[in-house]
């Protein structure tokens, strides 16, 4: 049946993104399970869903994206009269978010998510925690949080003053921090604090859990 299709894991970050958006707009959608264990991303049929071989894909009936940001977009801009509205339409507003998404993808994600790597999915795998990976990785993710203090310092969330991708693409790797010592980051930071106790406490961030 044509519709929404998500190919993915549930514990994937980049996976959790897509769903939180389409949580947020409301939408229905089909989740078709990708069992990482397993390698199945790297084969067919998947690989031809996204030759790069991660997850998630996705389809729109005919239409079909790869790379979580670039679905999350899509499903903000096409879907602006579902849900909530996740980008705005002035030009220096589009700026913005383009400039927080750029600064998530490549500052914050890159730490957050080898913090997580160590923290939590190494001893899922009966690995070591490498503590001085950690130190290294906390002492990175602490520059960008401060960015994101003095930021939200100026307004209620990092992109404008309402919710939009910027702040929601940071929530999966949150998610998992928060459950880590590396919490303390978020905690020592006031703005960072109450945003982060925003965010995660939406319904679309509740329900990716």
């Amino acid at each position: 049946m044509a519709g929404i299709k998500v190919f993915g894991h549930p514990a994937s970050t980049a996976t959790r993104r897509v769903l939180i958006a389409l949580h947020e707009k409301n939408l229905d959608f089909e989740f078709v399970h990708i069992e990482l264990k397993d390698g199945e991303h790297k084969k067919e049929p998947f690989i031809f869903r996204n030759p790069f071989g991660k997850v998630p894909a996705f389809e729109d009936g005919d239409f079909k994206l790869f790379e979580s940001r670039a679905i999350t977009q899509y499903i903000a801009h096409f879907y602006s009269d579902k849900g909530n509205q996740l980008v705005s339409l002035g030009s220096k507003d589009i700026a913005g978010i383009a400039m927080g998404i750029e600064i998530e993808s490549h500052e914050f994600d890159p730490v957050g998510s080898k913090l997580v790597w160590e923290q939590v999915l190494k001893p899922l795998y009966g690995m070591t925690t490498d503590k001085t990976v950690v130190e290294e990785e906390e002492a990175k993710l602490a520059k960008v949080l401060d960015v994101y203090e003095h930021r939200l310092g100026e307004s209620k969330y990092l992109a404008s003053d309402h919710f939009t991708l910027v702040d929601l693409h940071t929530i999966p790797v949150i998610q998992y921090l928060l459950g880590t010592p590396t919490k303390k980051l978020f905690d020592e930071r006031p703005h960072v604090s109450a945003w982060v106790a925003d965010i995660t406490s939406r319904p679309s961030a509740q329900k990716v859990l």
